[in-house]
């Protein structure tokens, strides 16, 4: 199975200067726990729900006056869509990545590999091995 078989498409990204409260905004209209940045037709970062709470509202900065970049996860894992489903596994259980953003030949983001896909999509062994790695605690 691919990638591109389990996936969520129609994902979008915000530039990185995006107000934080945008970003929330995004989050709950869409039901979503990530929204991908990026700049100069590259992704760059990623913005979680963890990221707002944690990088944002608990070191106490004022959330009018955050933007995206001031909050994001650098850096950017991906698989491609054409990939085996299990390779993209792979990368989630050793990076512990619960969304995985998904892009074309031609490097453009065409979707979101998550946990909830996964579960709804493939067999429960396979499911709880890359819950349970992806939920490992963090040293």
């Amino acid at each position: 199975m691919k990638v591109k078989d389990v996936m969520h498409s129609g994902v979008s990204w915000v530039e990185p200067d995006t107000k934080l409260s945008a970003v929330a905004q995004i989050m709950q209209t869409e039901d979503i726990g990530a929204v991908p940045i990026g700049e100069s037709d590259r992704l760059i970062g990623m913005v979680t729900d963890r990221d707002i709470a944690c990088r944002g509202l608990a070191n106490g900065k004022a959330s009018e006056t955050l933007t995206a970049r001031d909050v994001m996860s650098e850096g950017i894992t991906w698989c491609k869509d054409d990939e085996e489903i299990e390779d993209a596994l792979r990368i989630m259980e050793k990076r512990k990545i619960r969304r995985l953003p998904v892009i074309n030949d031609e490097k453009r983001m065409v979707g979101m590999l998550s946990l909830g896909d996964i579960a709804s999509s493939l067999p429960q062994d396979l499911t709880g091995e890359v819950m349970r790695a992806v939920a490992e605690h963090h040293a």
